[in-house]
């Protein structure tokens, strides 16, 4: 390793010479490891609030279903590639040794891939889906809301939504995922890159979108792929704009449903965030997506 070829990568990106992407791609290639790549941003990187920084899955890759007792969950980090070869990663969660089931990708909210949404991958698989939840920031989460926001607006959505697509081909290349298609399933910022999937990727079988902005009607039209949204009346997302969207879905004749639950704010579904959690609300629309996925995956 050249330890002064990295050390101005390092500068490069703490003067924003670098993005983070383009630093988390140089530095593995210089260390050889994505995670030493990723270890190395948390390092470097400064946080607006010491007292919370980002959260980073340190956890050993996931392991193959023969390696554990039948009906074990397996959950953990996995790398695969991406369409440029370089390495993506996220979380993977399954039971070991069952037969092949349907596959869903799980993306996160505007603040990572953090604890919450690997509680919430995991859980998928606990209900007998294979669940991959990739982690668009490259290494990096937050609990702090200018940072989130600061992450969001870095967001290449595009090559966000090819990034999704790489999970899902990721998937259905397992031999313990079943069918050519895949679920999608979004919260906040990842229920709006959920339906945007789902517009652009005919891998696509179905998808279920928590408080995630809202196709505009051509858009709507273009809808492949059944959907259900689920919406609180206190959201800052308009009920009329969800209900307007699945109206143009009912017109073209795409299985849809929507949920609006009343008092319900942004986030309801997010049980560490006790401002926002609905525990009524959470309760009713888990077994509803579930159901959505195993009507529509098979």
């Amino acid at each position: 390793m050249d330890r002064i070829h990295v050390m101005q990568l390092v500068r490069a990106f703490q003067v924003g010479e670098l993005s983070r992407r383009e630093f988390l791609k140089r530095t593995t290639l210089a260390l050889g490891s994505l995670a030493a790549a990723n270890t190395l941003l948390v390092a470097c990187t400064q946080f607006p609030n010491e007292s919370a920084p980002p959260v980073v899955d340190e956890s050993q890759p996931a392991a193959t279903p023969g390696q554990a007792t039948e009906g074990e969950l397996i959950s953990g980090v996995v790398e695969y590639p991406d369409s440029d070869g370089e390495t993506l990663m996220g979380h993977l969660a399954y039971q070991a040794n069952g037969g092949p089931v349907p596959g869903i990708v799980v993306i996160q909210e505007w603040w990572g891939l953090n604890d919450h949404i690997k509680d919430v991958t995991n859980r998928f698989a606990q209900e007998g889906f294979v669940a991959l939840a990739p982690d668009l920031y490259h290494g990096v989460a937050t609990t702090e809301p200018d940072e989130a926001r600061k992450l969001v607006m870095e967001l290449d959505f595009e090559e966000a939504v090819k990034e999704i697509g790489q999970a899902m081909q990721f998937l259905t290349a397992q031999d313990y995922v079943s069918g050519e298609k895949v679920g999608v399933v979004g919260f906040c910022m990842g229920g709006g890159l959920a339906l945007q999937t789902a517009l652009a990727l005919e891998d696509t079988g179905a998808g279920v979108i928590f408080y995630g902005s809202p196709l505009d009607t051509d858009e709507a039209r273009q809808m492949r792929a059944p959907i259900l949204s689920f919406i609180g009346t206190e959201d800052n997302i308009p009920v009329s704009e969800v209900e307007k969207m699945h109206n143009v879905f009912s017109e073209t004749g795409l299985k849809n449903e929507f949920h609006v639950y009343e008092g319900a704010k942004h986030a309801f579904f997010n049980d560490t965030r006790p401002e926002a959690y609905n525990a009524a609300a959470a309760t009713d629309a888990w077994p509803r997506a579930l159901a959505w996925f195993r009507e529509n995956l098979g």
